[in-house]
């Protein structure tokens, strides 16, 4: 068994734009428009201008482009529940540390 702080999957550097949905600290709902860092099948690394509480779990959506008239590309993804594992302040962003909740397949 890999120690806690050593990932289980590689992550690949690429920036997806997510939808961010949550509560923050103060218990608002909010869903904000931002992006991944990097990204396995187990997790991910985000921006996000909000505050968030560890073990804290958050909805992603991978938003598409525009619907086509055929109807076949949905709007947005399925959500993906994710458990907030980590932060760290850079500038006016907070960077978190997600764990799915269930693993990408």
């Amino acid at each position: 068994m890999a120690p806690p702080h050593q990932r289980q999957n590689p992550r690949i550097r690429i920036q997806i734009p997510v939808f961010l949905r949550g509560t923050d600290a103060l218990g608002v709902d909010f869903i904000e428009l931002t992006k991944t860092l990097n990204i396995s099948s187990t997790g991910a690394c985000i921006a996000s201008s909000h505050i968030l509480q560890t073990e804290q779990v958050i909805q992603l959506t991978i938003p598409t482009p525009s619907p086509s008239t055929a109807g076949l590309v949905p709007y947005e993804t399925p959500p993906i529940s994710a458990r907030v594992l980590r932060q760290e302040s850079a500038g006016d962003l907070r960077l978190f540390g997600l764990e799915f909740v269930h693993p990408l397949s």
